[in-house]
């Protein structure tokens, strides 16, 4: 292994010189933002599956799950510290077979395999032994908490329409739990209601009347225990897939403040065990095909102005565990990346990526606890893009994607590149759009600075390695448990800013001038 490591810079540069260079202009409009994103965009989840979780023949989870995952490990405590902070939503299919051991329920049963069971499993638990662990752990890491009630409570399934719920939602639990959290002074930042419950939902569903009548009551359960409002979490709503009219009746019957942010999910890989992923992750117009939710979303967004916008609270790429061939890969970063710049240009603030741990699209291995390749791509997003998008605008070549957001430590811009071509690689130059007269000529931008870069390679020049390369460094932890160190190359100013085939690159420019970024 070690033989392997000391060749990523060889490797880089033959690949780089066998590939075809295609000089290309990229424009910056800097004089005003296209979009807004929370300063903590980047999210990751953390899910209910128990090690028995199985599809496509394999079972990925191992003791990844929240009521089975070891928290005293240094490798997932660094992990997460990295961030500071890093955003968390807890959650997943399983929360709607989730109970809270508080108040008068007395039995804490765990997840068995059942097969008439909602999504194959019966009930669980969650005691209060568990969430006092958690919260010392999300405390001491210094997690943004969003955590995902169960709204089935008190329902029962139709006997005329399978996967209908109907009903009203039961408080009394939820009720109980809250209390027992605000006792112990644990700092929940956000509460989303259900999950994959909209629309034809994922093994369950709410009518969107139903839900926007029960989110009222949670709303109302929310403000009447939390006495602050400083401290009064957020209900999130509905973290499903998007369908047009369920989710424009939901938000006609909730009527607007009740739901503080709007959440959707996003799959668009569709299956895990689909044999033409890779295409998919490497397809620039197959990956622009989800744009139509985003907008969508946004439309929706638009009409009932909710107070913290759209969130992408889920989103693994590829369903049930992901790809067990691409989605713990290099090649993922093509489309996680992308996802998270699409997602921000239509004006999504925070992006959730299934999951931190656990199934194939864990940002960690879940038994070493080792970061996978979107791990640092993640990272470097959180510590790079800044919350205000910036339009950019370039010539031709689909396969080069292209995104621009204002520094998050000022001065100056932060782009990404993202390169899906095999075969070619690009030399940019920048151009700044000039304000107000679209007729007049773009400046040439020269920079005085020295521009810091950050590329990103698979290992091998293969992009279904599993370990990245970071200017021409292997990332990988060697005698400790901290995350590398990742540093950027400083590159002359005057020169191109050279995009290798099939990699990715974040550039930050301190003296590039963008009057939105001031």
């Amino acid at each position: 292994m070690n033989f392997k490591f000391a060749f990523c810079p060889i490797i880089l540069l033959l690949s780089a010189s066998l590939s075809f260079a295609q000089n290309v202009n990229v424009v910056i409009h800097g004089a005003a933002s296209i979009a807004k994103t929370d300063d903590n965009f980047v999210c990751v989840t953390l899910d209910w599956w128990p090690a028995e979780k199985c599809d496509y023949n394999q079972s990925p989870w191992g003791k990844a799950g929240i009521l089975n995952l070891d928290l005293r490990y240094g490798a997932l405590i660094n992990a997460i510290k990295a961030f500071n902070p890093l955003r968390i939503k807890v959650g997943g299919s399983l929360q709607e077979n989730v109970v809270y051991k508080v108040g008068e329920v007395s039995s804490c049963p765990n997840f068995m395999k059942r097969e008439d069971g909602l999504f194959g499993f019966s009930q669980g638990c969650l005691s209060m032994e568990i969430w006092d662990q958690l919260n010392r752990f999300f405390n001491h890491t210094g997690v943004k908490l969003t955590f995902g009630l169960n709204a089935l409570f008190g329902r029962n399934e139709s006997q005329t329409e399978k996967g209908l719920w109907i009903g009203d939602w039961q408080p009394q639990n939820t009720r109980d739990f809250m209390q027992y959290t605000i006792s112990k002074g644990y700092k929940v930042d956000s509460y989303e209601f259900g999950n994959q419950l909209s629309g034809s939902g994922m093994g369950a569903k709410v009518d969107a009347k139903q839900y926007g009548k029960d989110v009222i009551v949670l709303k109302n359960l929310v403000k009447e225990l939390y006495a602050h409002p400083e401290t009064e979490p957020k209900v999130l709503g509905p973290g499903g897939f998007y369908e047009e009219k369920w989710f424009n009746t939901f938000l006609e019957v909730s009527g607007q403040g009740v739901v503080d942010g709007l959440t959707h999910h996003i799959y668009n890989l569709g299956p895990g065990d689909d044999p033409n992923m890779m295409n998919k992750v490497l397809g620039p117009s197959y990956l622009s095909q989800v744009s139509q939710t985003y907008k969508g979303v946004s439309d929706v967004v638009n009409k009932f102005r909710p107070q913290l916008g759209a969130w992408v609270s889920e989103s693994g790429g590829a369903l049930k565990g992901g790809s067990n061939d691409v989605s713990r890969t290099f090649a993922d970063g093509f489309w996680y990346l992308d996802q998270m710049r699409m997602a921000s240009t239509y004006d999504q603030k925070v992006f959730c990526r299934q999951a931190l741990i656990g199934g194939n699209y864990g940002l960690l291995n879940a038994t070493t606890f080792i970061p996978n390749p979107d791990y640092y791509g993640a990272l470097l997003w959180h510590r790079l893009m800044g919350s205000t998008v910036l339009a950019v605008t370039k010539e031709s070549d689909p396969n080069l994607r292209v995104y621009a957001h204002c520094a998050k430590k000022k001065p100056g811009v932060s782009l990404i590149f993202i390169n899906l071509s095999k075969d070619r690689s690009f030399n940019i130059t920048l151009s700044n759009a000039k304000p107000g007269d679209a007729g007049k000529p773009n400046y040439e931008f020269v920079g005085k600075q020295n521009r810091e870069e950050y590329h990103l390679r698979a290992l091998t020049g293969d992009i279904k390695d599993d370990i990245v390369c970071l200017n021409d460094v292997p990332m990988v932890q060697k005698d400790s448990e901290d995350i590398p160190a990742m540093d950027p190359k400083l590159v002359d100013a005057s020169t191109p800013i050279s995009i290798a085939a099939q990699s990715i690159a974040y550039v930050t420019i301190r003296d590039f001038e963008a009057p939105a970024c001031v």
